[in-house]
């Protein structure tokens, strides 16, 4: 693999390109003399109101919500909104991450006595910060309604609480059968189990041979190992919290 890998030359993230003027992806390219292109595999679709309402979730009777994305941030207060519910100001949010948690800022009032995220993106810590909350019942785990995270899932059943998956939205794969026809890769980058299905829907029969995969999530790496293929790079870990940072350590090693 390792004559593979000196050969790296260009890098795909499965994403929308970040909003940010300085992406620290072009940091890594630049870094490591590699083109990074931008290509999602998947588009988000918001649950219409008055499908959702065959869920027959009341939302308001939750005391705790769990959040692992900003769309689901998005299309929990889009529904709030849309029945005009309004949750209690003692709500507790328990967030993926630091970056998830500070996009609550947009849709409610940021209290550090409400708000608590995982300390490294994992669901481990995720964990320990819910069960630090004695007083927390009844969750909500707003998710897509093809793609929901079976370790939380799970974690919630072991420890009897009483919980439900509200679908706000689903994914649907976009067609880049073209674009990759088009693109050699090096190197591609996964984020959701859905933009590994994407893959598969756009290529049936597709084959890895050289490429080198990497993978943000145990759900999604799990997705890549179950398809047959071999994953390189795989974050979060506990020296590589982010994909970014998983990613910087694999060129690093490559140039040693």
């Amino acid at each position: 693999m390792k004559e593979a890998i000196k050969s790296v030359k260009k890098v795909l993230i499965t994403q929308e390109i970040p909003e940010s003027n300085r992406p620290p992806y072009f940091e890594i390219a630049k870094k490591y003399a590699v083109s990074m292109e931008f290509m999602p595999f998947i588009r988000l679709e918001p649950i219409p109101v008055k499908e959702f309402r065959k869920q027959k979730i009341e939302l308001a009777e939750y005391t705790s919500i769990i959040f692992t994305s900003r769309h689901a941030i998005e299309n929990f207060f889009r529904i709030c909104e849309e029945l005009k519910i309004v949750m209690s100001a003692d709500t507790k949010f328990f967030c993926i991450s630091e970056a998830v948690a500070l996009f609550l800022q947009k849709f409610t009032q940021y209290r550090k006595r409400k708000v608590f995220f995982s300390s490294d993106g994992t669901n481990k810590s995720l964990f320990e910060a819910i069960s630090k909350q004695k007083e927390c019942i009844k969750f909500l785990y707003p998710c897509s309604e093809n793609q929901q995270d079976n370790e939380i899932i799970a974690w919630l059943k072991n420890y009897n609480c009483e919980f439900q998956t509200p679908f706000m939205y689903r994914t649907a794969s976009n067609d880049v059968k073209e674009f990759l026809n088009n693109e050699k890769f090096d190197i591609i980058c996964f984020f959701t189990p859905s933009g590994v299905k994407s893959l598969f829907d756009n290529f049936p029969d597709y084959q890895q041979h050289a490429t080198i995969i990497g993978a943000f999530g145990n759900n999604t790496s799990k997705a890549i190992q179950d398809a047959g293929l071999e994953l390189h790079i795989k974050a979060p870990e506990p020296q590589t919290p982010s994909l970014i940072a998983a990613l910087d350590k694999y060129f690093a090693s490559i140039k040693k």
